[in-house]
């Protein structure tokens, strides 16, 4: 898998080197600049920029070379603000998206157009899917860009082993989310890869929706943090509601999460105490 440090996505010259490098009939777009309310709301131009250029230039440079197929890894921070819940791939043009994020998902959604338009004059064979928030082994736990998940872990764990009577958390925890399993979400894609080749967009989730104050609650029980949960209600909530409508996943794909949202969270619990909490033990 190409990294940033070989090859510059934004930079359609680093692009080109990347194709004549490793010479692909199908690439699977999953690049991005991304992160949680506050790293959004710090970089709405870089978000917008970088997550634009590394679709424009892998999806034209794929075009160029007759590459067989291109599946482009979209966002639900694409849909509207006030979508109604479960989101519908019909809903995904009926409205802004919530504003913290729009720079971002706009970006994701102008690459949804491009492919199809790439399909009706050229013939560009591609998959676009819209995940919803993932989660898991590996993720970012930089508390300045981290999503919720990574950042509730973190913040609980290292007030555990502080002994610290308190976690503070962002907004009001009533705004709601629907998060998959990065293991389940790699399925979906291979998924789309080997046998969907439609202009639609196809919705990637877990079908289960969850307070951000359920899952803090959740998190502190399974990371043993036994203080008190504050919110910071001067920080925003960022969209009110999010969960899918998975039937087309199903239907089309023959997808369907199987990995329960708490046995996620212990895992990717466990992975960042092995690979984070001892590391940081080890070079102190």
């Amino acid at each position: 898998m190409p990294r940033r440090a070989e090859y510059d996505l934004t930079d359609a010259a680093a692009v080109a080197r990347a194709y004549d490098d490793s010479r692909p009939d199908t690439v699977v777009h999953l690049a991005a600049e991304v992160g949680g309310i506050g790293a959004n709301r710090d970089n709405p131009g870089r978000y917008f920029f970088a997550n634009m250029a590394m679709g424009l230039h892998l999806i034209e440079e794929a075009r160029r070379r007759g590459t067989e197929k291109v599946v482009q890894v979209g966002t639900v921070c694409s849909y509207p603000k006030h979508t109604p819940v479960p989101f519908s791939e019909e809903e995904l043009w009926n409205g802004y998206p919530e504003e913290t994020n729009a720079p971002y998902g706009i970006a994701k959604k102008a690459l949804l157009v491009m492919l199809q338009s790439y399909r009706a004059q050229y013939g560009l064979h591609g998959s676009y899917l819209l995940p919803v928030n993932l989660y898991g082994p590996g993720d970012n736990f930089d508390l300045e860009s981290s999503h919720v998940i990574p950042a509730l872990i973190r913040k609980c764990e290292e007030a555990r082993l502080a002994g610290a009577e308190e976690v503070v958390c962002w907004g009001t925890g009533s705004a709601s989310r629907e998060f998959l399993y990065v293991d389940d979400c790699a399925e979906a894609i291979v998924a789309a890869a080997e046998r969907h080749d439609d202009p639609e967009p196809i919705n990637v989730g877990a079908a289960r929706e969850i307070t951000i104050r359920e899952l803090t609650m959740t998190i502190a029980e399974l990371t043993g943090f036994e203080g008190r949960l504050a919110w910071d209600t001067t920080k925003p909530d960022g969209q009110p509601r999010r969960s899918l409508d998975t039937s087309r996943a199903r239907d089309v794909l023959g997808f369907t999460a199987s990995t329960e949202l708490e046995d996620g969270l212990r895992r990717t619990i466990a992975w960042y105490r092995e690979h984070v909490v001892a590391a940081t033990a080890t070079a102190s």
